[in-house]
């Protein structure tokens, strides 16, 4: 192998691991520290996850120059730590895309590069993906190739990782597991496994033995996973070792950057901060609408002060969801269960059996990881659980893998359960005083990512009625049907369309149970009927309403709104609606070619 002289900067002249394999051993912490700026520069600009990336640089470096990738398979799991990666992989011209539409995704994709093997968004999936790989190899008698998981500490604890290991643990696959230890997921670990490896961290010598070991892995570490040297030595070793092994490293969340190494909850993804300084830009002292999350937040621990029964349970989410403001409320009724959506539904509907009031939330593209529990355990037994699913609709940059747009769709079909949009604050407001005064089914309660609209919105609590769907504006000729907050597009829509007195809009408000009285008077009404929602089309709000015509009889023109059969990339918000046929002035286009 040929090496070549350090120039002035060592990541300009690298396109690809080929490239980097031609580097010095002693002068790749220089390009680990040209890594680490470049990351910072472009978050602090563009935005992104910040932390999750700076902590695996040296990894990353060591990964691609001790294997050869992409013959040799790297999957990082979720794939937050994926920025270095993207650029020592072809990426780095157009790393100013990350996130953007059009751009580069800020995930791993199959799609975009040869380097990425498999696409990962979600958790705990990478030793699953990794396995298959490499029983595939054996069967393809390719026994040279490599497979390396780089699983975090909060990932491996989830039931997923757990079956993965287990599988592993009796093959005789080249397979090498990176235990990327660094105590803390989005927020902190939690867990008997975290208190298990941070004893392994601190005397190397815990009391029990080595879970990993019992799995029948060739263990080895804990090392630490910011020395390229001891790094790159132990890799070469493990490269030459056969069947399943797992490499535990310890590395420090936000390497690199003082503010992301002291508050790594913030600076997980920070949105635009000083790339010089690295203290975020200060905020601009206007008063804003709520977030939904913190409307959620204040409001369970307004109505945990007032109703002792409830409790509140997240899947290693509590400061994305804003479960943190009971956890610190109340702290022995409020639950972090890791990364364990499975488990969190079904030890909600074990405590609701025992007469507790559980707000389960969940972000609603991680609810789909638990859709059996959600039919099974919940649903078939018609358990009140109160799902608050956070995120619901389009997210924006984070892409097709953290879009909620198929919730509406997945759970419209279950048997038992009440599915609910609030169109603002004060209704989602409602909607939880509700639900915690004692409903016989279960309910899930969606609402989006971001601010909502009303700057006075912590008003006195009122009952919604269970099917209820209200009136928000009247006209004479077209009838639109919305659910959400997508309702705030259509009002100014219609007040921008040709003849704004023809349209009327109802919040239907109960996608199941619909209002099927009010329902049956618009039919009779209207000549037209648009339907808008923030999910997938297909199976959706919009076909609940063709599914109630179809069964009356009602053969007046229905035009549906929202996602085609595809998955939205990454992009702004604003952006994907347009996208969809979803934003205002799109629904004024529709509404004007019916006028």
């Amino acid at each position: 192998m040929y090496l070549c002289k350090v120039p002035n900067s060592i990541l300009d002249t690298i396109q690809f691991p080929k490239d980097l394999r031609r580097v010095l051993q002693q002068d790749l912490p220089k390009l680990a520290k040209e890594i680490r700026e470049m990351i910072i520069t472009m978050v602090a600009t563009k935005e992104g996850h910040l932390g999750a990336s700076l902590g695996v640089v040296e990894l990353t470096i060591a990964l691609h120059y001790v294997f050869n990738t992409p013959d040799d398979i790297i999957v990082w799991d979720v794939g937050h730590q994926a920025y270095g990666h993207k650029m020592l992989t072809g990426r780095k011209s157009n790393f100013n895309t990350n996130r953007q539409l059009n751009g580069i995704s800020g995930f791993p994709k199959i799609g975009e590069s040869e380097f990425d093997a498999f696409g990962t968004g979600h958790s705990s999936t990478s030793i699953s993906a990794v396995l298959g790989m490499a029983i595939a190899s054996r069967l393809k008698k390719d026994f040279q190739k490599q497979h390396i998981a780089v699983i975090g500490d909060a990932s491996i604890a989830s039931g997923m990782a757990f079956e993965a290991l287990n599988h592993a643990g009796v093959t005789n696959t080249n397979l090498l597991v990176i235990l990327n230890d660094n105590a803390i997921g989005i927020d902190p670990s939690v867990g008997a496994l975290k208190q298990y490896l941070l004893k392994v961290t601190l005397d190397k010598t815990p009391n029990t033995d080595n879970i990993f070991e019992a799995l029948n892995f060739n263990y080895s570490g804990p090392i630490d996973g910011h020395n390229l040297s001891v790094l790159i030595s132990e890799l070469k070793r493990l490269k030459n070792s056969e069947g399943p092994k797992l490499l535990h490293i310890i590395t420090k969340k936000g390497k690199g950057l003082k503010q992301a190494e002291e508050n790594q909850v913030l600076y997980h993804a920070p949105g635009k901060f000083n790339a010089i300084t690295g203290n975020l830009h200060p905020k601009k002292e206007i008063k804003q609408a709520p977030k939904y999350q913190d409307v959620f937040g204040k409001t369970l621990v307004e109505l945990a002060a007032l109703n002792k029964k409830i409790i509140g349970i997240t899947p290693a989410m509590p400061t994305g969801s804003s479960l943190k403001y009971m956890m610190e409320e109340f702290p022995e009724r409020a639950f972090d269960v890791g990364i364990a959506e499975q488990h969190a539904v079904t030890f909600s509907a074990g405590m609701t059996t025992q007469g507790f009031i559980v707000f389960c939330n969940i972000y609603s593209t991680f609810l789909q990881r638990a859709y059996d529990q959600v039919i099974h355990d919940v649903c078939l037994q018609n358990l009140p659980v109160i799902f608050c699913l956070d995120r619901a609709g389009i997210v924006g940059e984070d892409g097709a893998t953290h879009h909620g747009i198929f919730d509406i769709n997945y759970l419209r079909c279950i048997p038992n359960l009440i599915v609910f949009a609030p169109r603002n604050e004060v209704e989602l407001r409602n909607m939880m005083y509700t639900a915690q005064l004692g409903l016989k089914n279960p309910i899930a309660i969606r609402y989006p990512r971001g601010r909502g609209m009303l700057l006075d919105w912590e008003k006195p609590f009122s009952i919604i009625e269970i099917g209820k769907a209200v009136s928000i504006k009247e006209g004479v000729n077209i009838a639109v049907l919305t659910i959400g907050t997508i309702v705030n597009n259509v009002i100014k829509a219609i007040e921008n369309c040709l003849i704004p007195c023809e349209v009327s809009c109802y919040d239907m408000r109960f996608i199941k149970p619909l209002d099927e009285t009010l329902l049956h008077i618009i039919f009779k009404k209207y000549n037209t009927i648009i339907t808008v929602e923030d999910g997938i089309l297909l199976g959706g709000f919009g076909s609940a309403i063709l599914e109630f015509a179809a069964k009356n009889n009602y053969s007046i023109p229905i035009k549906n709104l929202g996602i085609s059969d595809e998955f939205p990339c990454q992009g702004t918000i604003d952006e994907l609606k347009e996208i969809a046929g979803i934003s205002s002035d799109k629904i004024t286009q529709t509404l004007n070619y019916y006028l």
